[in-house]
């Protein structure tokens, strides 16, 4: 054993988990004695210090933060359930359910079970035992912007704890066979999940009413339930603009579980408020009729060699504005986002060769109005002097520049008035009042501010904006002038130039290409312009003019009231599932226009006549014009390259209350208005009458 030596100066001896110095004196009989109580000292001051922060971390714990860690145990220990809201329902005029609730099984599957290395065979075996497709299943499992997902709706928005949903709407009882083998299925469960009904009107409804989906890492101003049962959110139409007053509010049960996992007692239960139900104008008579008609009316415009490829109907009271009916064409069976669209099912929805069943055509596609704008542009005509009475030359073509311009298959009606114009669709008589205008204004020369009455009127009455209507996605369609042109034409010059050197080879047709590439040179070097050519076709609704269904229902529902513009309206109420409760919905005041009144009065005439003895005649064959008294204009809009689109407005009274309703028909590509459109029409005029008998 190794001696130390008193004349050592400094040692070190352990004690406890310290090592604490000893001092000796040299030669010194007591410096034991010394370093022993220097060993104490030490010792005490090491104590008291570490008393000291265990003191100062109780007193933080338990006083400065012990209302939030007493918060956090309880959290620990306690589990939350979150009770879905019942979603509140949409209704038709007279309280028949349009969308309703209802509940369907879906199958999901365990983080855990999916974090295995044999989660695709266990898919596997899952899909083959319902009876779907593999692909379908995995798809649904790879959360929304991961590496390879698809696109929401299709991919999991929900939480990584969560379980992930793989398929829904599945039989009953192939969902407990499943669950009677969980050594061959594990992590796989059933839970029901909240679905939407629709009956037999979810066709012709289905972009009106929308449809719903599981919340997203995007929607941020929405708290996702975070215990496996996704909150639905409107998407589009009534669903996505009343979504607030639909879904309520979720409810939330907690419970205080024990050491041994098991439910101790409820420590909190606050219920759900269910969602309100919205009342709309809709009629169902009319709806189904304006639904059928169209369908039908497209079917027998691909009989007759036209494309047809869509189409739209809006029924409006003129009034009030309130939508009565609305439905496209091609359309959808909505129930197919009830628990999951699948990813073969989303890709069918974009297909563009089915002409883009989700988009609600009726007043979120513009296009050419073509002769139904000839109602707007007479209150033009007046203002530039001509004269309501008069009499004028409707010859089957007109030279406007260097170019001839005709009427629709180059007939002439020699000299008519008004009403005449009207009832036969003369082109040239508006297409000499349009250019003498726009020479009046300074023709090529004219400055940016000149007046242009044409543009102004259409304005007015509503066009190249958009009409408020309480639905999402509403165009704005298109009224051009001189400040737009111009403004447009800085924006796209470049492209404009690039595309007068480079031309268009790839485009095969070689007329074609050729047409687009004068026009590119044309606006390259002048595209500010507005030509002759540009002012007769505005004056008839062709060239650049862009208008949907629902903005020319609401200016011919101002024709209807004598000026009153109103804001198209959908819902018009909020109701408690019970019936009780019920309150209206403000509906901002329809707009107010100062018409000239002989020019009014020309043109009503000139409407009935082109009904009953005009280019929509044939298609009122056997209406009782007499009772119920129809206005309209049919339109055959032209564009490039394609069928003529269909186009027929009308106004008129079928209720014996004194209401005025409003039918507006666009069929894109179908052809002639009168033959195509009217015919659909009529058969919505008819079920507005059936109303009033």
């Amino acid at each position: 054993m190794t001696r130390l030596h008193r004349g050592t100066p400094r040692e070190r001896r352990p004690f406890g988990p310290f090592l604490v110095p000893s001092f000796r004196g040299a030669g010194s009989r007591g410096g034991r004695g010394t370093s022993g109580r220097a060993r104490l000292l030490v010792m005490a001051l090491v104590v008291a210090l570490v008393a000291t922060v265990m003191v100062g971390r109780l007193v933080q714990l338990q006083i400065v933060d012990g209302a939030e860690n007493a918060h956090a145990a309880a959290d620990i220990n306690t589990r939350h359930v979150v009770v879905p809201a019942q979603r509140g329902r949409i209704l038709a005029a007279d309280g028949t359910v349009l969308v309703g609730n209802g509940s369907t099984t879906t199958l999901t599957i365990s983080p855990q079970a999916l974090a295995r290395d044999d989660a695709p065979k266990l898919l596997a075996r899952v899909a083959s035992a319902i009876g779907r497709e593999p692909q379908s299943l995995m798809a649904r499992t790879k959360a929304c912007g991961t590496e390879g997902a698809a696109p929401s709706p299709v991919c999991f928005a929900g939480h990584p704890f969560e379980p992930v949903p793989i398929a829904s709407d599945v039989d009953a009882s192939a969902a407990n066979a499943l669950l009677e083998r969980p050594e061959a299925y594990p992590g796989i469960a059933v839970r029901p999940a909240a679905t939407r009904t629709y009956g037999s009107r979810g066709d012709s409804l289905a972009q009106v009413a929308g449809y719903l989906t599981a919340a997203t890492a995007d929607d941020t101003d929405v708290a996702t339930s975070g215990s496996g049962v996704p909150t639905l959110l409107g998407r589009t139409g009534v669903e996505k603009q009343y979504d607030a007053v639909l879904r309520g509010r979720d409810g939330k049960r907690s419970t205080a579980i024990g050491p041994d996992g098991t439910a101790q007692r409820q420590v909190a239960d606050v219920p759900p408020v269910a969602g309100q139900d919205v009342v709309t104008s809709i009629r169902p008579a009319v709806q189904d009729a304006a639904a059928k008609a169209l369908a039908d009316g497209i079917a027998a415009a691909r009989e007759r060699g036209q494309k047809a490829g869509s189409g739209s109907v809006v029924v409006l009271e003129a009034n009030s504005g309130n939508v009565v009916a609305m439905t496209n064409q091609p359309t959808y069976d909505p129930s197919v986002w009830n628990g999951g669209v699948t990813q073969a099912e989303y890709d069918s929805l974009l297909d563009t060769r089915a002409a883009d069943p989700l988009t609600n055509r009726a007043m979120s596609v513009a296009g050419p109005p073509a002769s139904t704008f000839k109602a707007f542009s007479l209150f033009a005509a007046a203002q530039t002097g001509v004269d309501p009475n008069g009499s004028y030359s409707c010859p089957s073509s007109v030279m406007i520049g260097n170019r001839s311009y005709s009427n629709f298959e180059s007939q002439a009606h020699g000299t008519i008035d008004i009403p005449k114009a009207l009832e036969v669709s003369c082109d040239t008589v508006f297409y000499r009042w349009a250019y003498d205008a726009w020479v009046k204004a300074g023709g090529v020369k004219a400055s940016t501010d000149a007046p242009d009455p044409y543009a102004s009127v259409a304005r007015e009455f509503g066009y190249g904006a958009r009409t408020g209507v309480d639905l999402p996605a509403e165009a704005s369609g298109s009224i051009p002038d001189r400040a737009t042109k111009r403004r447009e034409w800085e924006a796209t010059k470049a492209a404009s130039c690039r595309r007068a050197k480079s031309g268009y080879p790839e485009i095969a047709d070689k007329d074609r290409a050729s047409y687009l590439t004068q026009v590119a040179k044309e606006n390259c070097t002048s595209g500010y312009v507005v030509r002759a050519g540009d002012a007769v076709n505005f004056a008839i609704g062709q060239g650049d003019v862009a208008a949907t269904p629902m903005q020319v229902a609401t200016s011919f529902a101002a024709l209807a009231t004598n000026g009153r513009v109103p804001t198209p309206r959908v819902a018009v109420a909020t109701a408690r599932s019970d019936g009780s409760a019920r309150t209206a919905l403000a509906s901002p005041e329809a707009r107010a226009l100062s018409l000239d009144a002989r020019m009014y009065a020309r043109e009503l005439e000139g409407l009935k006549r082109a009904v009953s003895t005009g280019t929509a005649s044939e298609a009122f064959r056997g209406f009782d014009l007499d009772a119920h008294a129809v206005y309209g204009k049919t339109g055959t809009a032209e564009v490039y390259g394609k069928h003529a689109t269909a186009w027929f407005a009308s106004f008129g009274g079928a209720d014996e209350d004194g209401k005025r309703y409003v039918v507006v028909v666009r069929v894109d590509e179908g052809g002639e208005g009168g033959r195509t459109a009217a015919p659909i029409a009529r058969s919505v005029w008819d079920a507005l009458v059936r109303r009033s008998r």
